[in-house]
């Protein structure tokens, strides 16, 4: 299978996939992923937030639980694991499932590395240094080498050609994954003025790499809640979005849009303030809430900003499978449309 298809940009509704992990309970992952594969999504992917859902062992129990439907990583945190066994887990999967698996790569929260005692003095070159590696030696390469990581000799005995994506938000860290991935993984929180940006980054990364930037892939997650009633839809997201808001209040997801200082300021007074306080224009740029209608709009606008898949991220999330029941029914069928950048 080609790098196309294990990217799942060919045909039907590829450009619509499901978030899975994080904070899904395991025991609900099998169940979900077929569901998810049975309703016509493009692509599943596997979330791995810290001290959550284990994203390498989730992603085998995705794999083993559908039959065609590719499976993403993202992301996979770069830092917590060594590049060599990261590779090697990689591999294992890629080969047991060939075609289907599409990891990318980052290093997710400072705060959770910082919780680990693992966050790199220099950040991009660590994951830089990760990405490289893995890649290395996934195409059966032999590493040496003294950085961040450490590698002698280090070679796979089973390696897998496999496309590595990176999950990456500031704009050096954009350029990197244009310079060096195949495709880039944005954020839950990304807007559509923010997709537009981040693509303008990568494609600066690619060019100076002397990469085709139109062969990088970008996915963004959406955090996403449908209901009949839209009102009621955005209701429900406000309590999801003030915690994500929080957790990246430091962030480009955040300047991109010109709302950082109002936000430190509402979530001073914590998250449930920032819940009940935040403008109702935050729920439309930065979530996918409202009636069937509305979210395949909305859905269409992160499209033509210049996502090649929009992956969302059901709320609440222990409801997957009927959601996914219910974006399959009602959301799907308002797109219809093929990805509009072909390889």
């Amino acid at each position: 299978m080609g790098t196309e298809e294990a990217m799942g940009i060919s045909g039907g509704t590829s450009h619509v996939g499901l978030v899975l992990g994080s904070i899904l309970a395991p025991e609900h992952l099998r169940q979900a992923a077929a569901v998810a594969e049975s309703l016509g999504f493009g692509q599943l992917w596997m979330a791995e937030d810290c001290f959550t859902c284990g994203g390498i062992s989730g992603a085998g129990a995705v794999l083993g639980a559908t039959s065609e439907i590719p499976v993403g990583l993202g992301i996979v945190n770069g830092m917590v694991r060594h590049p060599a066994l990261l590779a090697m887990e990689l591999s294992t999967l890629a080969r047991m499932y060939p075609g289907r698996l599409v990891p990318a790569i980052g290093l997710g929260l400072p705060d959770w590395l910082r919780q680990l005692g693992v966050y790199p003095p220099s950040p991009l070159a660590a994951l830089e240094e990760c990405v490289r590696s893995v890649g290395a030696l996934l195409n059966g390469e032999e590493v040496n080498a003294d950085g961040h990581f450490k590698f002698d000799r280090v070679k796979l005995s089973f390696p897998a050609s496999v496309p590595i994506q990176m999950g990456v938000m500031g704009p050096r860290m954009l350029r990197l994954s244009g310079a060096i991935a195949d495709g880039t993984v944005l954020s839950v929180l990304a807007s559509p003025a923010y997709v537009s940006w981040a693509r303008e980054r990568i494609t600066e990364g690619a060019e100076h790499a002397g990469r085709d930037a139109a062969r990088h892939r970008v996915a963004t997650f959406a955090l996403c809640t449908v209901d009949a009633d839209g009102e009621r839809a955005r209701a429900d997201m406000r309590p999801l979005l003030a915690f994500f808001l929080d957790a990246v209040k430091h962030s480009t997801l955040v300047s991109a849009l010109g709302i950082a200082d109002e936000l430190l300021g509402l979530a001073a007074d914590g998250v449930e303030a920032l819940a009940t306080r935040m403008p109702a224009a935050w729920l439309e740029e930065l979530a996918i809430a409202g009636d069937p209608a509305e979210c395949a709009a909305k859905v269409n606008r992160l499209l033509a900003a210049g996502s090649d898949t929009v992956e969302l991220f059901p709320a609440p999330s222990e409801r997957a499978s009927e959601f996914a029941e219910v974006v399959a029914e009602q959301v799907l069928p308002r797109l219809g449309r093929t990805p509009a950048r072909t390889v």
